[in-house]
């Protein structure tokens, strides 16, 4: 009997293969949503280093797979030339309990947030979006232009971050890859990058408590995809922002226990529980697009790795 595949970021790349993903999480969510399957939370262990070990499992019981992902979070490791974020994915066939692959969990987060940012983009955001603000200039950062630019007919993105050298590093990185499809500008405050665009992705490092973005820098009728910040109490967004736009996450559960924005503004009394929209309910209506600003507050949950992994694994199981 072979032993289980290995699925690195080559096997990881192209349009084809993120959009089959998207199409998963829409399933998975779906599913959440309606209390089909479920996301046991992570299991985070800091250390003294100021990193973390991160251990996440779930099982998917519609498509007969587990998954159990270990990553490390290493803060300095940017500094040092290394990925923040190292991993492995172990899949599992469920009727069997065998191993049917690995995958580098690394590659496999940054495919499926920047997934999830474009099935939240796909649902909220106007069709004709063209100008696309990203905040950061790291790996999940170029998985997030990827993904909008799949579901959405992109032709200007603007970039900061804090890091000018690798800021237009990243600029350069994204022009030569979309053939130059892509208008690039690298801009000097965060308010440059996001007045007037139609799409924002924040994918920052932050600690802050104090918001990155104004709400009055937003203009009225864009959509947002939040998916940064270092821990549950850090802010990309200004909490204000959520009163009277359309807010969605994955579970309630999870962002009211991770998303500094979602708990500033419950805890703030800027909007109440029921504000709050899963993506399942949003793929359930077919869409959610009704001119109101969107954001999407992301925090990552282990049911998405499980999707994301069937879907890069359909046809190379053994």
């Amino acid at each position: 009997m072979s032993g289980p595949v290995f699925i690195g970021p080559e096997g990881m790349g192209g349009t084809e293969r993120l959009l089959r993903v998207v199409d998963a999480l829409a399933e998975a969510f779906a599913d959440l949503s309606a209390g089909r399957t479920s996301s046991p939370p992570r299991t985070v262990v800091p250390h003294e280093r100021g990193g973390e070990l991160l251990a996440a499992t779930s099982v998917w019981e519609r498509h007969g797979v587990g998954s159990v992902k270990i990553t490390t979070l290493t803060p300095g490791n940017p500094e040092r030339g290394l990925p923040l974020i190292h991993g492995v994915v172990a899949v599992t066939q469920l009727a069997t309990g065998r191993i049917t692959a690995l995958l580098d969990g690394a590659e496999l987060t940054a495919v499926r947030t920047g997934a999830v940012a474009a099935l939240a983009t796909r649902l909220c955001a106007p069709a004709d979006a063209a100008d696309l603000a990203v905040l950061g200039a790291g790996v999940q950062a170029r998985a997030l232009v990827r993904a909008v630019s799949a579901v959405r007919p992109l032709r200007t993105v603007r970039v900061f971050s804090r890091t000018r050298g690798r800021t237009e590093e990243f600029a350069r990185e994204v022009r030569d890859t979309s053939g130059g499809a892509l208008r690039v500008t690298v801009c000097d405050t965060v308010k440059e990058a996001v007045t007037d665009a139609a799409v924002i992705c924040t994918t920052t490092s932050t600690s802050a408590r104090e918001p990155l973005v104004e709400a009055g820098w937003v203009a009225p009728g864009a959509h947002l995809n939040v998916i940064g910040g270092t821990h549950e109490d850090a802010l990309e967004v200004d909490p204000a922002l959520l009163v009277d736009a359309l807010v969605v996450v994955e579970e309630r559960r999870a962002a009211c226990a991770e998303a500094g924005e979602v708990r500033a503004a419950l805890t703030g009394g800027l909007i109440g529980p029921g504000a709050l929209r899963e993506l399942g309910e949003l793929v359930a209506a077919a869409g959610a697009a009704d001119g109101r600003t969107s954001v999407f507050r992301g925090v990552g949950l282990a049911i998405e790795d499980t999707a994301a992994a069937a879907a890069l694994c359909a046809g190379t199981a053994p």
